[in-house]
């Protein structure tokens, strides 16, 4: 069996832009520490942070800092990475920790912003993020690591504008946060997100809201833009789905280019469902769900802006929408995905919890079809440990 990474993040933050492929991420970050390489330097390995197996999972580091006594870590840059018609802003943060807070792709920091929060005068709670970047750092020298991370506002209807006594503490301090700015970082934490390498033949379905693109990122990462044993040893089919409101929402496009369409074109594809430029067979609105109902397979997808125009004055994001986006891209390939499960594959949910009822009744109309029962299916693939669910 191939195996198959299906990741779908439905995005409320613009890409990168798209420029000639190169070693590095142009026009984004400067400075060694702060270099996004998207392929790996001539004659150099990323193995030196690996178990012994390579997959290993029983020395996976697991709250190393507390929140009584957390990480000092340094910001090295803070690049927004969404454009001027993103529904919302979306920073791509890298820190340094000089080696001394390691993780493993999948895992989680706390960050604590500092102050105190106003109604209890006692110092702000720890946030968790996913961590974006794989174990070795978006510079591949395994001291740095990264946060995607989207600043949380609050639209006041009867102010006509955002209420700035309503923001979110931590992503705005994250956003706001320069070359140099102290950041005190917690864990890191969580097992349930990791990837399984023991067979390299294994599906990973990874299905993302937002910033929950985060954990595949370094999934990816992993496997095709570093040269690890993990990734010389994978043998399947990697397929990345990205939900987003416009094609100017994309996260992370140039290096989902970069890895499918000049190293891996056998190994990568990537699908887009763009809510408010594209139709489902219905005549409505694209999202997720229709892209797994229809079993239409498109590969390389890369082209999203072909055809399509950008449309000015972009609405603030609705969760709902977006959940709804997520869904019905996922939906055009039902069939496919439930095989694949059947056939061991891992499944992932990252990001808001509220795409979970789309996917959860494509997935049941599958089963009624095949005359299983879901309740049954579903209990079988959390016991196999083929159901990872991390959403808030």
């Amino acid at each position: 069996m191939k195996a198959v990474i299906l990741a779908l993040a439905l995005g409320g933050a613009d890409a990168l832009r798209a420029t000639p492929r190169m070693g590095l991420l142009s026009g984004l970050f400067g400075g060694n520490k702060g270099t996004i390489l998207t392929e790996s330097p001539a004659g150099k390995k990323q193995d030196f942070l690996e178990a012994s197996p390579y997959w290993d999972q029983s020395t996976v580091p697991v709250n190393t800092f507390k929140n009584k006594s957390p990480y000092t870590a340094k910001v090295v840059s803070c690049k927004r990475i969404v454009g001027p018609e993103a529904t919302g802003e979306t920073c791509h943060i890298i820190f340094d920790h000089k080696g001394n807070m390691p993780y493993w792709e999948g895992q989680s920091y706390g960050v604590i912003p500092p102050g105190t929060n106003p109604k209890n005068g006692k110092p702000h709670t720890v946030r968790l993020y996913s961590i974006a970047s794989s174990r070795y750092g978006d510079n591949m020298a395994g001291k740095t690591s990264s946060l995607c991370v989207r600043r949380a506002t609050y639209w006041d209807p009867d102010m006509g504008k955002e209420d700035p006594a309503k923001k979110g503490v931590c992503s705005n301090f994250l956003c706001d946060a320069t070359a140099g700015e102290q950041v005190k970082m917690t864990g890191p934490t969580g097992k349930v997100m990791l990837m399984p390498e023991e067979k390299a033949d294994t599906d990973y379905i990874m299905v993302a809201t937002g910033t929950g693109i985060a954990p595949y990122r370094g999934f990816i990462r992993r496997l095709f833009t570093e040269t690890t044993p993990a990734g010389e040893a994978y043998k399947g089919l990697a397929w990345l789905f990205l939900g987003v409101a416009n094609s100017d929402a994309l996260l992370y496009d140039e290096e989902w280019q970069a890895a499918a369409k000049s190293k891996f074109p056998d190994n990568f594809r990537v699908d887009y469902a763009l809510s408010r430029e594209e139709k489902n067979k219905k005549g409505g609105k694209m999202y997720i769900q229709d892209k797994v109902r229809c079993g239409v397979a498109q590969s390389l997808r890369f082209d999203l802006r072909r055809g399509t125009r950008r449309r000015r004055g972009a609405r603030r994001d609705d969760g709902a929408a977006l959940d709804r986006h997520l869904t019905t891209q996922v939906e055009e390939y039902a069939d496919e995905i439930f095989e694949r499960l059947q056939n061991g594959a891992v499944m992932y949910f990252c990001g808001l919890k509220g795409m979970m009822p789309g996917i959860q009744d494509m997935l049941k109309e599958v089963c009624r079809k095949k005359g299983l029962t879901y309740d049954d299916f579903v209990a079988d693939l959390k016991k196999k440990g083929q159901w990872r669910v991390e959403v808030y």
